[in-house]
Order: structure tokens, then C-alpha cells, then sequence
């Protein structure tokens, strides 16, 4: 909604059951009731559902909520609405919050649902698992461009901008102004749905022989492979982002392109994690994921002298962003090396603390895909509500974040029970 809300403010002032839902859960955080599992090599290989990983979808998408907050009240980046008035310590604590999660939680999420998609190829065959696909994700995606961005929009137009014309010349206006395709934050769920029919196709054509057994058919990457991979992967980033940078979105689909190499990387990683049977072997190395653990802490320590030195503090970011400079090739570096601290380190933390879940858990899992698809709305109404409020800007994000987090999870819990909508959500 980026460009053309500008264009829009212009105008106005002129004038499924149950049981499938853990092979679903590709869609994202995603769905179902889980249980306590004990992993002997690859629990997934069975019907027994991750506790922990159904408790790192609850984490993610509360990070997703909180990410686009702090864009709200200071961070860098887009979002649909932006408050002013954010101080230099806001600012830098809103932007540092915001690029840690920007360096893994969407390639994540990437790497999460593909781990699901080979078996449930394996399970179903390409073509029920491509039908499955497009009605869990373009059902969604659909409802979110048709319906929700354009409702979005006009109560922007009429809360903030001060449109006073009627809803539907407003509706008029926006869609005269449509130039690119209005995903908000389900170009996740646009790009999950190209990478998994293109998955599928490549299913199709190769038929790989279905992984047998629980045993791994290979060993878990060592820890050299793995940083190796980080920095290859920083490095192809930084080559992307030469042309291609930080901010720059691929209009026709909405897509920002400078960090698709993890995200089309992870996915790839994550399926091939299922096929090899990596998942029990990296999960229950805890001092693995102690090590990447300390690893994470000190590149995110790390940040804030990587922006000094590359001159953020006089306002200038640019260099960060893409082009041939040292800073993008560092921020790039740092970014994927910490996306995969950060990966290991959860992983291992998660099924060592986290691998059970009580009845509430299990009802925040289940409806964590509804709150990812919902939660644009209710962010943006809250903190439209909030506009007035006199508060520093931190604390208003602190505010902010104790309404959106329980109100999404509610909304997405309610919009789960209407009629049909378990199939999808």
C-alpha cells in the first residue's frame, strides 16, 4: 500500500481437519493442536505434532506484531501508518529492535514451512498439494488485497487524511490509483506460495525416491560449514543489493527483492533439512546451540559499532542499504550470519525448554496463521486510537504492544471458528 497511499493522500487533498493441520502448517505460524513430542532422530517423520516448533510460531508472530509496532513508532522501515515525533533514543532503539528481527524471523518462517512441504508431498502427491496450497494461501492472500487493504485505506483516509467524501468514491480513488499489487504483510504468504508450487513442479518432474526411516541420511552441517554458508550467503546478498537495495520493492508482486537470498536459501535449507533428517541431530545439540547462542549475542552487540563506524549517526543510512559500498557488504554479512545464530540457537533453546505446550499455548499455536493475516488491521486501528494520547514514544510502543498482542491473538482465535474458515486458517 506504500506508493499508492501517497498517491491516495495527493488525491485528498486536491479535494481440513484437525488431524492434516501439522502438514499445513507451512502456511506460517501456523496451525493445530499440539502435544508433547520426544524427537528420536525426526519425531516429524511421524503424525506427532512439534511441541517446540509450534511454540516458535507463537514467538514469531508476536515478533512480526512488535516489529511492525516499533516501525510505527519510530523504527525504521514501512508501515501503513507512522506516528511522528519519535526522539534520537526511540529512533535507535526501535531500529536496532528492528533490524535484529529483520535478520531471521522471515527467513524463519521460510525455513519452518518448507521443512513440512516434502512430506507432505510425500503424503498427498504434487497435485492435492498444490490444490491445498492455493486454498490455504490464495484464499487469504485474495480476501487481504480485495478486502482488507482497501477497507485499511479508507479508514486511514478518513481518521488521518481527513477524507470526507463517501466510501465509495474513496474506493474509487484507490483503485484508480493501483500501480502494484497490495499484499501489505502477506507478501509472505504470496512468496510461500511461489516457492512451494515451484517446489511441487520440481516434485513432479524428478520424483525423488520418498526419505525411509528415522535415521539421518546424512550428518548435521559442523559449525565451519555453517559460517562458511553465512558468509557466502552475506556475500551474494551484498551482490543483490548493488542494484537492488535495501527498500526497493518488485512492484508486481510487492515483493523487496534485497532479501530474498535468504529467504529462497532457508526454504531451500528446509527441505532439505526433512530429506536429510538434520532437524533431531541440530535440536538436541544444546551446546551447539549455546555456542550460536553467544555468537548471536555478540554480532547484535555488535550493531550498534558497525553503525557509528559507518556513519548512521549523521543521519545518513544509505550506505547500509545497498551499493558498492564496505557498510552494505557488512550489514549483509552481519545480517546472515545472525540469521543463522539466531535459528540454531532458538531451535536447540525451544526443544530443550519449550517442548510442551498447556491449553492456552496450544490455542495461540493454532491461531497464530489468523493472527499473521489479521494483524495489519488491528495494529493500525489501535495505534490510530492511541494518536492523541501524550506519551513518549517508547512508551507508548510498550502500550501498544500490551493491547495488540492478546487483541490479535483473540481476533485471529474468533475469526478461526467462523463457518469454514478451520479449512483455511
Amino acid at each position: 500500500m506504500r506508493g499508492r497511499l501517497a498517491a491516495v493522500q495527493l488525491a485528498l487533498s486536491v479535494k481440513r481437519r484437525e488431524g492434516e493441520k501439522m502438514e499445513t502448517s507451512q502456511a506460517m505460524p501456523m496451525a493445530g493442536a499440539a502435544s508433547s513430542t520426544r524427537l528420536v532422530q525426526d519425531v516429524a517423520l511421524g503424525h506427532v505434532r512439534l511441541a517446540f516448533i509450534d511454540n516458535l510460531r507463537i514467538l514469531l508472530v508476536i515478533l512480526v506484531i512488535l516489529f511492525h509496532l516499533a516501525t510505527t513508532y519510530g523504527g525504521a522501515g514501512y508501515w501503513h501508518y507512522h506516528e511522528e515525533g519519535a526522539d534520537a533514543a526511540t529512533v535507535a532503539v526501535l531500529t536496532l529492535f528492528v533490524a535484529v528481527n529483520q535478520a531471521f524471523f522471515m527467513g524463519f518462517y521460510f525455513l519452518i514451512a518448507a521443512y513440512f512441504v516434502p512430506r507432505t508431498l510425500e503424503r498427498k502427491g504434487s497435485t492435492h498439494f498444490a490444490r491445498e496450497r492455493l486454498l490455504r494461501l490464495g484464499i487469504p492472500l485474495l480476501v487481504q488485497v480485495l478486502i482488507i487493504m482497501p477497507l485499511l485505506s479508507y479508514m486511514l483516509g478518513v481518521t488521518v487524511w481527513g477524507f470526507a467524501g463517501s466510501f465509495w468514491t474513496y474506493i474509487a480513488l484507490y483503485w484508480n490509483q493501483y500501480r502494484s499489487l497490495d499484499t501489505g504483510p502477506l507478501w509472505f504468504v504470496e512468496a510461500l506460495l511461489i516457492f512451494s508450487l515451484v517446489y511441487a513442479l520440481w516434485w513432479a518432474v524428478v520424483k525423488p525416491a520418498p526419505r525411509q526411516g528415522r535415521e539421518p541420511r546424512s550428518p548435521a552441517p559442523r559449525d565451519l560449514v555453517i559460517a562458511t554458508f553465512g558468509v557466502a550467503l552475506g556475500v551474494v546478498t551484498f551482490v543483490v543489493r548493488i542494484w537492488l537495495p535495501v527498500g526497493w520493492f518488485f512492484a508486481p508482486l510487492n515483493f523487496q527483492l534485497a532479501h530474498f537470498p535468504q529467504y529462497i536459501s532457508l526454504f531451500v535449507l528446509g527441505a532439505v533439512a526433512y530429506r536429510r533428517g538434520w532437524l533431531g541431530t541440530l535440536v538436541k545439540d544444546a551446546a551447539r546451540g549455546r555456542r550460536w547462542g553467544r555468537v548471536a549475542f555478540c554480532l547484535i552487540g555488535f550493531a550498534p559499532v558497525l553503525l557509528v563506524a559507518g556513519g548512521a549517526l549523521q543521519g545518513d543510512t544509505r550506505p547500509f542499504l545497498g551499493g558498492m559500498h564496505w557498510q552494505a557488504l557488512a550489514y549483509g554479512l552481519w545480517e546472515q550470519l545472525l540469521c543463522l545464530a539466531m535459528v540454531l540457537s532458538l531451535l536447540a533453546w525451544f526443544h530443550k525448554r519449550y517442548d510442551r505446550q498447556h491449553k492456552l499455548a496450544k490455542e495461540m499455536s493454532a491461531s497464530a496463521y489468523a493472527v499473521y493475516i489479521l494483524h495489519t488491521p488491528v495494529l493500525v486501528g489501535v495505534a490510530v486510537g492511541l494518536r492523541h494520547m501524550e506519551l513518549y514514544p517508547l512508551l507508548k510502543f510498550a502500550l501498544a504492544s500490551l493491547i495488540c498482542v492478546p487483541l490479535c491473538f483473540l481476533v485471529g482465535g474468533m475469526a478461526r471458528r467462523l463457518p469454514g474458515a478451520r479449512r483455511i486458517l
